[in-house]
């Protein structure tokens, strides 16, 4: 049994408990690799594996680091999801403290 945190941005944090959550419906399991915010305060890569028995949870940080953004791994994450859940329901009702993709202006979305 593992514990322990690692400090991601928001909309890291939303992709990676979609698709851990979407890994978990299919009884399946994934490594990613997602940019967090180390102990000491600098910028690092974290490796997670996300599964069926996979134990997450968020919780807010008031008054964070400027929180790591890869917009590419989040596109990565969103688009794993999409894969097992094509015909997912909208998430309107989940972490509505973190906005969604669509809020922001991000090239790589006209490319899908």
């Amino acid at each position: 049994m593992a514990s322990g945190y690692v400090m991601v941005g928001d909309l890291t944090c939303k992709a990676v408990l979609r698709y851990a959550r979407a890994l978990a419906n299919h009884g399946t399991a994934d490594v990613v690799t997602i940019p967090v915010i180390t102990e000491g305060g600098s910028q690092a890569l974290a490796h997670l594996l996300l599964g069926p028995t996979s134990q997450l949870f968020s919780t807010p940080v008031e008054e964070s680091q400027d929180e790591p953004v890869d917009t590419g791994v989040i596109e990565q994450l969103e688009k794993l999801t999409r894969e097992l859940q094509p015909s997912r329901p909208a998430w309107p009702q989940e972490m509505i403290d973190i906005p969604n993709l669509s809020e922001y202006d991000l090239d790589y979305l006209d490319n899908d």
